[in-house]
């Protein structure tokens, strides 16, 4: 009797997919590495958020190499999101209220379907894969468009039903207007389009980003000085409110304003020293995945729906 053909292995993959204002960044990740990656606008004239997602995702399935099988889906977006139900509960951005968006990914595609929100899907990548591999209880904070963050305690990312982690609401009852209905929020004026926005109200003179902000102050420009340090000093005090309530030892900053490297960390590490009286300093440290921090993150989700534990081995460019 002859022996029957050995049947062909394939490699798992999962699909990620990290959902922003302007684009969806999309990967295939396997147990290695990325094996494809793209990206989709968010929203065009003809086309919704939650169809740019569905398009992404089949895309995603049909450009899978030959030797992969997809074993999940993970997806990161922004708002308020409740992990354990799959649910975004609110995401004004994308017009989303009380979108089920894991049970209708999974009915899409047939695989099972990891969701979370944008910044703690990074914080979670950094934790495995970066700058805060290996830690204990640390917080990411990630700074951008606007300010959250992602707090590790115990060994888990803590979601606190997808209301954890919105720092950068709420607190002020006085000061600038701000897109959530509050006044004063630390979005206003610390975050990289806050800092831009409050130059050009000062001056009169738009600017595309923080950076150019920046680039003023060190150049001499007086209100640029001025708006830059008033920005990180919000932030110190931010990162120090998680000190004194969490007794955290480690914070890894992210987003975009961290590519100002040391004229960032070197004053909010100051900042975070006035704030603080009785406990440690933090260990401020920059993240390490860059823009691919919330990819990579989703990548982890997907994974983690899929019954497959974590990606140990996974070889991320530096």
């Amino acid at each position: 009797m002859s022996t029957p053909a050995a049947r062909p292995t394939t490699s798992p993959t999962v699909l990620a997919l990290d959902v922003g204002g302007t684009d969806i960044k999309a990967a295939v990740v396997g147990e290695h590495g990325m094996v494809v990656r793209t990206t989709v606008p968010t929203r065009t004239a003809d086309r919704e958020p939650l169809d740019s997602v569905l398009l992404a995702a089949h895309r995603l399935w049909e450009s899978v190499p030959a030797g992969y099988h997809v074993t999940g889906l993970g997806i990161a977006t922004p708002g308020i999101v409740d992990d354990e139900d799959g649910v975004v509960r609110g995401a004004e951005n994308l017009g989303w209220r009380e979108v089920p968006l894991r049970s209708l990914l999974e009915e899409e595609l047939g695989v099972p379907v990891g969701i979370g929100h944008d910044v703690r899907a990074g914080g979670l990548a950094e934790w495995r894969l970066g700058a805060g591999r290996g830690a204990g209880d640390h917080a990411f904070v990630a700074v951008g468009t606007g300010i959250a963050a992602s707090v590790v305690l115990h060994g888990a990312v803590y979601a606190g039903g997808g209301w954890a982690g919105e720092v950068g609401h709420g607190g002020r009852t006085t000061g600038e207007p701000c897109a959530c209905g509050g006044r004063g929020c630390i979005e206003t004026y610390a975050s990289a389009a806050g800092i831009a926005r409050r130059y050009t109200a000062r001056t009169g003179v738009h600017v595309p980003g923080a950076r150019e902000v920046l680039e003023r102050a060190q150049a001499g420009d007086v209100v640029a000085a001025d708006v830059w340090a008033h920005g990180v000093d919000g932030l110190g005090e931010l990162v120090a409110g998680l000190v004194r309530t969490l007794g955290l030892r480690l914070v890894v900053v992210g987003g975009g304003l961290v590519r100002a490297g040391d004229a960032l960390l070197d004053p909010l590490d100051a900042a975070v020293r006035r704030y603080l009286t009785v406990h440690p300093v933090p260990e401020l440290r920059p993240a390490g995945l860059g823009s691919d921090a919330g990819t990579y993150g989703a990548a982890l989700l997907g994974w983690g729906a899929s019954g497959r534990g974590t990606l140990t081995d996974l070889v991320v460019p530096v």
